[in-house]
């Protein structure tokens, strides 16, 4: 291996247009050397823990903050080790005959000697754009004075610089980002918002959905592009297809998630369609391209049921306001349960107007007062709001169907990262019961039920199929769950809609079967990952229910250089099966419905079994039937477009881009998932 220096020179010569140029003077080179890389690209290498990190891609720079904050907040773990060493050293006690007396002495910090001009400007603008200030703050003198009096040798960078230095930070991410997909063997599936503006203008955000080799889930945001028109037919089409080329995704495209607002929605998705079709770069012909959003259709029938009583629940609403504004009213109240006898725990509240949980909650608590809100009007000349008896009846069938969209919201939300085999149970009872409820003698429940299931059965008609394809790849339900459920809905047609579902697995099947795939049996690797969780993988059930890997009879050796005959081996067991893996899948006993299963973690462990259809799986189970974010409430998401405020309405389009994906992009960095270690040198004075 040749010195640092010769590594150096190297590189200078793999990229002389930019030696040329930039001549490295930056402290950071103390630390690093350059390093060429395939493609014309170089990177920067650690001399003291030998990771890598991009510096140039042909004529393109990365830069050198990244390096800096490898070195200065303590990422390196040798620098880490060093420091923790050297404070150990500095802090160390002086010990007596009787015992251990800690040192005196002052402390000063030389956080003066670490100053970094460059590294403070990319770190003020890390800071606005995770936390969504304007960047019109670095201009204002009370701003310019706070940081004046933490570091006076800090210059305030100007508007156009800290514009600059977010662009710089949105392309240098964008660029790893970039990297992370090139090396994805899966599809990625997209999710639509729209967002409007107080002008005529629009914004199309666009999130790509994928799970990594690690079988770990994961959701960025693509592109926040602006368009004229973003209802009219083509806008979204155009958008799709400017990121597909620009992500190098049009082969890689699963699954568009779409919201619900928009009634064009099945005329632009169409065309989309169709055109991808023909380029044959959709699977199943397109027939699982477009999806719904699981949340939203819950919040739009959620919605529209209450705005059909929306007069009774005014009158409620006025009711637990009277209640509520005043002590007296509220021992009044609650003489008149207590008369009653009204077994009932529940408290009263009012709702919040953008959440219709809230008004479920007022709804069903006022339910079970309903006769102490009849008793109080009787006995308080004031109070004349309580519902009728008609109003009361209508009340609890609409709060008999909230509770079911609410029970099935929690359920999603319930999921840390919600992968889209968990929809299809959820979505299958809702359609049961409004099915049913059309068909109820009473008229308040059969018109109730109607007008919900309107909507419902639209999305259950659009999305039942993609919705059974994932849940086929749940090993505790398969294509069972598929078959009882639609017995329960369609009654003596329900053999052939299973149809329709078993023929779309087994013809999406064969489509990654026409895939190759890897020349990667990586039995040493895989293997002994998949022995050392196999217990995790048993989870208590018996022998014959877990699915253990293929493995050779003895173990392999990575020096006895039969490495091809393990490869010859492993084709001839796919190539002469008797069964495909899809059909051993599907015959292989249901495993037990735990609730903690980790469906992620059962395909990983099982991927040497199953190496093609873990690879349809990988796909599948990504595809985001919710667009609701992880975090974010499902209750509060609303059924229109999400408004871009004033100030940001007003900047460029590229830097409204660059700060809605650079904020969030940069919060799965390590930096700001965990805190930084310090990087203050402690000096100690006597």
């Amino acid at each position: 291996m040749g010195d640092a220096s010769d590594t150096e020179q190297l590189a200078l010569e793999a990229a002389p247009q930019t030696n040329k140029r930039r001549r490295r003077k930056s402290m950071v080179w103390e630390h690093f050397t350059v390093e060429a890389a395939s493609g014309g690209c170089t990177r920067a290498c650690c001399k003291l823990c030998k990771q890598t990190f991009a510096y140039s891609s042909g004529s393109k720079i990365a830069g050198t903050s990244h390096l800096k904050r490898h070195i200065a907040l303590g990422s390196c773990p040798k620098i880490k080790m060093m420091e923790k060493q050297n404070l150990a050293f500095a802090s160390g006690s002086k010990t007596d005959g009787e015992g251990i007396e800690p040192p005196r002495r002052r402390y000063r910090s030389s956080l003066n000697s670490l100053f970094d001009q460059e590294l403070s400007c990319e770190n003020l603008a890390r800071m606005i754009i995770l936390h969504e200030y304007p960047l019109h703050m670095v201009e204002q003198p009370a701003v310019m004075a706070f940081v004046q009096s933490l570091q006076p040798r800090f210059k305030m960078p100007s508007f156009s610089e800290i514009d600059a230095e977010v662009l710089a930070i949105y392309h240098r991410e964008k660029q790893n980002l970039m990297e992370i997909f090139g090396t994805l063997s899966g599809r990625i599936s997209l999710t639509i918002s729209l967002w409007t503006t107080s002008q005529t203008l629009g914004y199309v955000c666009l999130n790509g959905q994928f799970i990594d080799s690690d079988w770990k889930l994961h959701r960025r945001m693509l592109n926040f592009m602006m368009v004229s028109s973003p209802h009219s037919e083509n806008a979204l089409s155009e958008v799709i297809g400017i990121s597909l080329s620009e992500w190098n995704m049009k082969s890689k495209l699963f699954t568009i998630t779409l919201d619900n607002n928009c009634s064009s929605h099945d005329i632009y998705s169409a065309n989309l369609r169709d055109h991808l079709s023909n380029k044959n770069m959709l699977v199943l012909k397109g027939q699982l391209f477009v999806v719904r959003c699981y949340a939203h259709i819950l919040n739009v029938i959620a919605q529209d049921v209450i705005a059909s009583i929306h007069g009774i629940i005014y009158n409620i609403r006025e009711s637990v306001k009277f209640v509520k504004v005043s002590p007296a009213h509220e021992d009044k109240f609650a003489e008149c349960a207590l008369q009653l006898e009204i077994p009932s725990t529940k408290s009263l509240s009012l709702d919040v107007a953008m959440q219709w949980s809230t008004t479920y909650h007022m709804l069903a608590a006022a339910l079970e007062y309903k006769r102490a809100f009849n008793l109080l009007e009787t006995c308080d000349e004031h109070y004349n709001e309580a519902p009728t008896p008609e109003d009361w009846k209508k009340v609890e069938i609409v709060c008999t169907y909230l509770k079911y969209l609410y029970d099935s919201a929690n359920v999603v939300m319930a999921t840390a990262d919600p992968t889209a085999n968990i929809f299809f149970q959820e979505a299958w009872k809702i359609q049961l019961e409004l099915t049913n409820g059309i068909s109820s003698e009473d008229e308040i429940v059969s018109s109730t039920a109607k007008e919900m299931h309107e909507k419902f059965d639209k999305y259950w008609r659009d999305c039942s199929l993609v919705l059974a394809v994932a849940v086929v790849m749940d090993p505790r339900f398969k294509m069972k769950l598929v078959e009882f459920s639609f017995s329960k809905l369609y009654g003596e047609d329900a053999a052939r809609y299973v149809k329709v579902v078993d023929d779309s697995i087994h013809e999406l099947y064969l489509e990654y079967v026409n895939q190759p795939l890897p020349l990667t049996p990586a039995y040493e690797e895989q293997h002994g990952e998949a022995n050392n969780l196999i217990c995790e993988a048993n989870n208590g059930h018996s022998e014959s229910e877990v699915i253990r890997p293929l493995t050779p009879s003895t173990p392999t050796s990575a020096g006895d250089g039969l490495l091809d005959f393990d490869i010859y081996i492993s084709e001839m067991s796919v190539t002469h099966s008797s069964k495909s893996e899809l059909e051993q899948y599907l015959e292989e006993t249901l495993l037990p419905r735990i609730q903690d299963f980790d469906i992620l973690n059962w395909w990983k462990l099982n991927t040497i079994k199953y190496p093609t259809l873990s690879k349809m799986a990988k796909d599948v189970l990504a595809i985001p039937m919710s667009m609701v974010n992880t975090g974010s409430s499902i209750f509060g998401t609303g059924t229109g477009s999400r408004v871009l405020d004033e100030y940001r309405s007003s900047l460029r389009p590229e830097i409204v881009e660059a700060l809605f994906c650079a904020k969030d992009w940069l919060q799965y960095l390590p930096t700001m998932t965990e805190p930084p270690p310090s990087n203050a040198i402690v000096k100690m004075e006597y």
